[in-house]
């Protein structure tokens, strides 16, 4: 079943893109989620013919590349993300939402492939490389920010940063116990439970002696 993906999905595709995947798969996860569409022939054709459109203003020369780089170096995008204490982001800001941007705000074509990023999952200052033309890069300095707030200093950034991994790997150790202490807990019943099926020797049933009439045997 062929579906438009409406989001960037892991091992699967990027959005606006036309794959094809099992109906059971479409029906029961990314419909749903709204993470992707039908791809009727209409939908398919609106795609393809805004990305036509959008072609027409990736750098074709190198001359092009290099002024198209000099705007990208001169470029501040700016996401305003929902974020935890930590700074960690309820979501992410990914290769097709740096892309996106580029486009809204600067009407530059960037294949979102072209752009050497997997995802951003915190709060945070970036540069982000991307690959113009042969031989021609550049860097987007980005800047992921609390809603309706703003980017605390550098030094609270790497604070909070650390704050966040301290608390992952104390609730990756407990968990660790959890399971450790779970295993011995088992192994314990287990050793219980076989003790109490094999029977102790002074339990076990002894035969009783042949009867006698008390008469000395006749020889």
């Amino acid at each position: 079943m062929e579906v438009i993906l409406r989001s960037d999905v892991e091992k699967l595709g990027l959005k606006g893109e036309v794959v094809d995947v099992k109906r059971g798969y479409a029906r029961n996860y990314l419909l749903p989620r709204k993470l992707a569409e039908v791809a009727t022939p209409g939908r398919v054709a609106e795609i393809r013919r805004i990305d036509e459109e959008r072609a027409r203003h990736e750098a074709r020369s190198a001359e092009q590349a290099a002024g198209i780089a000099d705007t990208l170096t001169k470029t501040v995008l700016r996401f305003e993300v929902k974020a935890g204490p930590t700074g960690a982001l309820f979501g992410s800001v990914t290769p097709t939402d740096i892309a996106e941007e580029l486009w809204r705000t600067r009407k530059i074509r960037v294949d979102r492939r072209k752009i050497d990023l997997d995802v951003i999952k915190r709060i945070g200052r970036f540069s982000i490389p991307v690959h113009v033309f042969e031989g021609v890069t550049a860097e987007v300095k980005t800047l992921v920010v609390p809603e309706g707030g703003e980017l605390p200093p550098e030094e609270e950034l790497a604070a909070l940063e650390a704050a966040e991994q301290a608390e992952a790997e104390a609730a990756a150790a407990a968990h660790a116990e959890a399971i450790e202490a779970t295993e011995a807990a088992l192994a314990e019943d287990l050793v219980e439970d076989s003790l109490e099926e094999e029977p102790f020797a002074d339990e076990l049933p002894t035969e009783d002696p042949p009867e006698t009439s008390g008469e000395p045997e006749s020889v």
